[in-house]
């Protein structure tokens, strides 16, 4: 049994291996009863979703298994029952759970206490199931492997460190740009220099955004203010220089592409321009989240013949 909890729970090969196998179900949506049986899955809540919600539950079904959606308030988990026992209880019942939530020690809980694979469908620290569909949509247009990409803005956090580790996996050579006390904890850093010690790839740190993107094949941003987070005002002016607009991408490569996980607060991290311009893949990269999970589900609990 293997949980997904963060990115480097696959290793370099097996992270390769979903990435072939989700391109293939694109390629054919209903063609791999992965599920069938049905075999179920759990699909706990405690943040709200709109894209992981929906292409989960969606994704499921096209496997041929079963999806049990859980809005956690309205559960006993939300009047106080432990993680623990949840796990224990979910486990009797289906082939794998899959949570959205908050800290990090949450889905570690979980995961120890479940007897099926437990899938991270974001923490505070870890977006690893949107780094998938990521790389899927990168690598429709182009070899992941010596591929640069930028990322810019609010790099501490679940999408920074996920872009660090999954790129860096990938063979790829990632530069964030990030004012001080938005960029990745050192033990990632550490950690992706590990990895690209095996992989060829890199990772650069800089406070200057033009640095970050000159070149770039990629260049990505999320949200600056996500949910739960206090002090908007203050956030919003320390990021508002690393604002993906059309001056900012101009120094990319002239056949970068934009990447954004949304919901996006147009107007903050990224423009009009550049989100609805001819560069942009966001919405090819939303799609992506469907068949990257399908496979994820399909090489974890899934029938591989």
């Amino acid at each position: 049994m293997k949980h997904f909890l963060k990115d480097d729970d696959l290793t370099v090969q097996q992270q390769a291996e979903i990435l072939d196998l989700a391109a293939k179900l694109k390629a054919d949506r209903h063609g791999y009863p992965a599920l069938a049986g049905p075999k179920a899955v759990a699909v706990v809540f405690e943040k709200p979703s709109t894209r992981t919600r929906l292409s989960f539950d969606i994704g499921i079904g096209e496997l041929g298994g079963h999806s049990v959606v859980i809005d956690a308030q309205g559960t006993q988990l939300g009047r106080g029952e432990t993680v623990a026992d949840t796990a224990r209880v979910l486990s009797r019942y289906v082939s794998a759970i899959v949570i959205r939530t908050f800290g990090d020690d949450r889905i570690e809980e979980l995961a120890a206490n479940a007897s099926v694979p437990v899938v991270n469908a974001l923490t505070d620290g870890w977006h690893p199931c949107q780094l998938l569909a990521d790389l899927q949509t990168i690598a429709e247009h182009r070899p992941l492997k010596g591929t640069s990409v930028a990322y810019l803005g609010d790099a501490a956090f679940n999408m920074g460190n996920s872009t660090v580790i999954a790129c860096s996996m990938a063979g790829m050579h990632v530069r964030v740009g990030a004012p001080e006390g938005y960029q990745p904890a050192a033990e990632v850093l550490a950690r992706a220099a590990e990895i690209n010690a095996e992989t060829g790839g890199s990772v650069v740190v800089t406070t200057d955004p033009v640095e970050a993107v000159t070149g770039a094949d990629v260049v990505s941003t999320d949200a600056w203010v996500s949910m739960g987070m206090a002090d908007s005002e203050k956030r919003i002016d320390e990021l508002t220089p690393y604002q993906l607009n059309g001056e900012l991408l101009a120094h990319a490569a002239d056949d970068a592409i934009v990447l954004h996980c949304l919901p996006a607060h147009r107007g903050e991290e990224i423009t009009d321009e550049v989100m609805d311009g001819p560069q942009s893949r966001v919405f090819d990269q939303a799609e992506n989240r469907l068949h990257a999970q399908k496979a994820l589900l399909a090489w974890l609990v899934g029938d591989r013949s």
